[in-house]
């Protein structure tokens, strides 16, 4: 192989993802790899897709944003539209993320308290206990 292509099994060792994913996404149109009878091969382009979309998968975007997002690469403005919707997304999805952050230490807070007040009446009900006998 050359260093402009890559098979499905380079894709997957390259990118820690199985054959299954790289089909999914094909699927989704989200990649477009050069079909040669059963072979796929996965150019440049799809590999930098390839990473945005794990990338963009780890910040939680939907694979219907990330398609929308990648498919603005080909609008013809020097990636402009792309990177200032990307923006406008990204900040969206930065704010969810703190809120439920927000809301997962207030969780976890509680939790410790209620531990706390368990932890109290264990000890108080073997206290009990212990004086009864």
């Amino acid at each position: 192989m050359t260093d402009d292509v890559m098979t499905i099994r380079q894709m997957c060792e390259a990118f820690d993802v199985t054959p299954r994913t790289l089909r999914f996404y094909e699927a989704k149109e989200l990649l477009s790899p050069i079909r040669q009878g059963q072979r796929r091969l996965f150019t440049r382009r799809d590999r930098a897709r390839l990473k945005l979309i794990l990338r963009g998968k780890r910040f939680g975007f939907s694979l219907e944003e990330l398609r929308q997002l990648l498919d603005l690469y080909d609008k013809g403005d020097q990636q402009h539209t792309q990177i200032a919707r990307a923006y406008e997304v990204a900040k969206a999805r930065l704010a969810e993320m703190e809120t439920q952050r927000d809301e997962l230490e207030a969780a976890i807070s509680e939790l410790r308290e209620q531990m706390t007040w368990g932890e109290r009446m264990l000890a108080s009900l073997k206290d009990n206990r212990d004086a009864a006998e």
